[in-house]
């Protein structure tokens, strides 16, 4: 095996085990300096957490648009969007599946609300795009990128084909990546990735037009070369910090804080038709419930996980841009918050278990071959069989005894509601400076 398969090896390892991003595991192995970002095609690969903001931050540092300061990044980016809260556990009859959906973003329900918030509040100058037709849709998209314009669309994650998922989740949606260039038929994709990733020009189309309550959309920056202005970017992130207090305030038991209070209770309920012990008494399912939790918590999943970690940093800039070192107080709370829902996804899904360490493995190893692009497809087909073969044989059979699940179930419970606990004090004690410092 050579050095760099090691080297691949080690950090895929360290994702499975604490649940950190590719880049962060990478640093954390390597131990030198990084050696900067990869340009490919005029693009910089960046890498990032955040699909969204990560997404947009790549798109403005692209097209020369920052702060008074400097570039604006993920992290502020993330504070200007806001974030969310939201559990939803999904039971399909066609195929008996079960699939929890948790949402950590603000109006992570709908495909483009914070993105459309972060845009407005900077006042960009940004073009949005739902074209119904396929052809209509890939002809603009090719125009854009002809231009040298890059632009950020919503592929279903099953039809772009870079994760090889099974069918049963064809057309189950995605999360935002950046188109930047074609190269004879393949198309350049930034999806937090650290080095060049293509795709077929035909994949990206039709997984563009496969879900319709996002079929086609585009959104391309058409700002160059500005500055926003220090009070509007200071209106911005007061903007998204209040709206981060009034969503996770909220009383919605869907998509604010109560969500997961209700999940908490859920998880142990064995009375109620949506409780845990009712939906899984067959314990059809359940492991791919749980590891579905484990990769929508942790970074090391598809789609960013918590994001609290990522919302501290932006707390500490947030608090310089408003002179109000009582927000930058705030951001330990938000870390200590990231820290609760490591535990809770440690708590989901036990590595002592040996096939569930070899799901959390290839899990992660399928996320760090993403991000090392196309020179590791051969990886992400590899893993993605292995992964997807070793759920399927224990779809009905969890490696799990019933004692062992119960056990499971009841501290998730309690991480759960301590989760909600903690997070509903720091949003309060967060309303209370925005009230203070107006």
């Amino acid at each position: 095996m050579t050095v760099a398969k090691h080297l691949k090896l080690r950090i895929r390892q360290r994702m499975a085990r604490t649940g950190e991003r590719y880049s962060v595991a990478r640093a954390h192995v390597v131990g030198t300096p990084d050696p900067g970002p990869v340009v490919d095609a005029g693009w910089t690969l960046r890498g990032g957490t955040d699909p969204d903001a990560a997404a947009l931050a790549g798109v403005l540092a692209h097209q020369g648009v920052t702060g008074p300061a400097g570039p604006l990044d993920e992290a502020l980016l993330l504070v200007i969007g806001g974030l969310g809260a939201g559990y939803i556990l999904w039971e399909f009859d066609r195929d008996g599946s079960r699939i929890v959906v948790l949402g950590f973003g603000h109006s992570w329900q709908y495909f483009d609300r914070r993105l459309v918030a972060t845009v407005d509040r900077l006042g960009l100058d940004a073009t949005w795009t739902r074209t119904g037709g396929t052809v209509r849709a890939a002809t603009a998209l090719a125009s854009t990128l002809a231009a040298g314009t890059p632009a950020i669309v919503w592929p279903d994650r099953y039809r772009l084909g870079v994760r090889h998922l099974p069918d049963v989740l064809d057309g189950h949606g995605g999360h935002p990546v950046v188109a930047y260039a074609v190269t004879g038929d393949r198309v350049h994709v930034d999806d937090r990735t650290l080095a060049p990733l293509t795709v077929p020009v035909a994949d990206l189309d039709r997984a563009r037009a496969r879900v319709g309550s996002y079929k086609n959309a585009m959104l391309v920056v058409r700002a160059r070369d500005t500055t926003v202005p220090d009070d509007r970017l200071r209106a911005a992130v007061r903007a998204g910090l209040t709206a981060t207090v009034e969503q996770l305030g909220g009383s919605s038991t869907s998509f604010a804080l109560p969500a997961w209070r209700k999940w908490s209770t859920l998880l142990v309920d064995r009375r109620a038709a949506k409780g845990w012990p009712t939906v899984f008494a067959d314990r059809r399912g359940l492991l791919g419930a749980l590891a579905g939790v484990w990769e929508a918590i942790e970074p090391a999943g598809m789609a960013g996980g918590h994001l609290r970690g990522v919302f501290a940093d932006g707390l500490e800039q947030a608090a310089a841009l408003l002179d109000e070192p009582a927000i930058e107080a705030q951001a330990r709370r938000w870390r200590e918050s990231a820290d609760r829902w490591h535990d809770l996804a440690e708590t989901a899904l036990p590595a002592d278990v040996p096939a569930i360490a070899r799901i959390r493995e290839l899990t992660a190893a399928i996320t760090a071959a993403v991000a090392e692009g196309d020179a590791a497809a051969a990886d992400r087909t590899a893993a993605a069989g292995e992964l997807w073969a070793l759920r399927a044989a224990h779809a009905d059979t969890p490696p799990l005894t019933p004692d062992e699940v119960d056990g499971i179930l009841h501290a998730m419970s309690t991480r759960l509601a301590g989760i909600v606990d903690a997070e509903s004090a720091a949003v309060r004690d967060l309303g209370r400076v925005l009230t203070r410092s107006e």
